[in-house]
């Protein structure tokens, strides 16, 4: 565990993670950037036995995406793009982390198989994101929605419905992934719920119910997903 990088350490993802592993090196602005290719370069110059990186590193609020455009671009598409190619020359193993809303979220129940058609910014960033992955052949996409062990804000949406869970409980799956020699495309979450009921199964009090409709960004419907690959691999 100790070859293993895991890049945005200090997010909320990145830091649930570390505690599954904790002998894992973590990468953060200050010591790996991904928007800066001779920092990464150098950083895996000097730690050369790395050969897995699980890259949570990202703008992940789809607002945030819409009023920082060009960070959204340098980081989400251009950073992974970047690092992407480190990988390839160093034969390092890329485990990306994206997201259920590069789906329409028109059906829900998404398999690993199913059209991709994003409905906003945020989405087409992390998109961007997979097709530089893709150029690798030791890599893997993991598809997920996650949120804080407590829920952060004072409503939720009930016209929206997700795999949603919890940073702590989605990084004991992905560790089961990093663990294992899975290569591709791989869903992971829990049963289809709407965002508040998924906020009340996190013990959240006198939440307020709103809907997608009452958003500036537009939000998909139901991006739930088919997790019975996962299910069938690691049971």
């Amino acid at each position: 565990m100790k070859n293993i990088l895991i890049t945005g350490g200090a997010g909320k993802l990145g830091s649930a993670l570390l505690h599954c592993i904790p002998n894992a090196i973590m990468g953060t602005r200050e010591n790996f950037d991904i928007t800066n290719a001779t920092m990464m370069h150098n950083f895996l110059q000097a730690n050369s036995d790395i050969n897995t990186i699980v890259h949570c590193a990202a703008l992940v609020s789809p607002p945030k995406v819409n009023e920082q455009i060009p960070t959204a671009i340098s980081t989400n598409i251009i950073g992974t793009a970047l690092l992407s190619a480190e990988c390839y020359h160093r034969n390092i193993r890329l485990i990306y982390i994206s997201t259920d809303y590069v789906f329409s979220g028109d059906e829900g129940s998404y398999s690993e198989q199913d059209a991709l058609l994003p409905q906003n910014k945020y989405a087409w960033s992390k998109l961007g994101g997979e097709t530089s992955v893709h150029m690798l052949d030791n890599f893997v996409i993991i598809r997920l929605s996650f949120g804080p062990d407590t829920f952060p804000y004072k409503a939720a949406f009930v016209d929206q419905f997700t795999s949603r869970e919890s940073a702590s409980v989605i990084s004991v799956k992905i560790k089961n992934i990093v663990l294992s020699d899975f290569k591709g495309i791989i869903h992971i979450g829990a049963d289809r719920k709407s965002v508040y009921d998924y906020a009340l199964s996190l013990g959240a009090e006198h939440i307020e119910k709103i809907s997608i409709n009452d958003m500036s960004v537009k939000m998909p419907k139901d991006t739930s997903l088919n997790t019975s690959l996962y299910k069938s691999l690691f049971k």
